[in-house]
């Protein structure tokens, strides 16, 4: 029942601040509403297609589509307030980051999948929807990008993972996974903790 919970406030989440990166792009109505919901759900359904896990979340739970639409809309209505809540934004996309990596490990275990597809699982969970998102708003993917996003889904798996392990019981695992991975998520935006460049620059021309 907690993990439902918080995946609603994950997925409302989600779907506000894809809402606001529609509205940079000047979509209208229609695509502020879609753009939220591939946001919301699009990690899920990729995850569910790869996996053969159906039928997918939002198909088995139509009123998905609806929480996540109706927060686009009221996220458009009251888009000069958003600015202020820039912060808490923040905070609930580092919420809704882990939230879907536990959800995506716990998939792939009930379906008895090895140890490295569950943390891919919970990674593509975790940021598939935001990659959807930049690619439909013509934007570099936030994964692909310097800050630690990926990782800190893949450590959140990887938590989860080792405290099953040692027999812990399923709603600690999570909440210590959780913990883990929010923490750092935080603590990156905070002090700006970024993973290592790649960078070359051809001087043969």
């Amino acid at each position: 029942m907690v993990l439902l919970t918080l995946y609603i406030i994950a997925i409302t989440a989600e779907a506000m601040t894809a809402a606001l990166a529609a509205g940079r792009r000047d979509m209208d109505w229609v695509g502020v509403c879609i753009i939220a919901c591939v946001t919301a759900l699009g990690g899920g359904s990729v995850r569910d297609v790869l996996l053969g896990h159906y039928p997918l979340t939002w198909v088995a739970h139509p009123e998905y589509l609806w929480i996540t639409a109706g927060a686009a809309i009221v996220t458009a209505l009251i888009a000069p307030v958003m600015r202020r809540l820039h912060s808490l934004f923040l905070l609930l996309d580092a919420l809704g980051l882990v939230v879907f990596t536990v959800i995506g490990c716990r998939i792939a275990q009930e379906m008895e999948l090895p140890i490295t597809i569950v943390l891919i699982s919970g990674m593509i969970t975790g940021c598939a929807g935001g990659v959807l998102r930049d690619v439909l708003c013509n934007d570099i993917p936030l994964l692909l990008r310097k800050e630690l996003y990926a990782s800190v889904s893949v450590l959140t798996g990887g938590v989860f993972m080792v405290a099953q392990s040692q027999g812990l019981p399923m709603n600690l695992s999570m909440l210590v996974a959780m913990t883990l991975g929010l923490t750092m998520r935080i603590l990156a935006l905070r002090y700006n903790w970024q993973m290592p460049k790649f960078v070359y620059r051809d001087e043969w021309r």
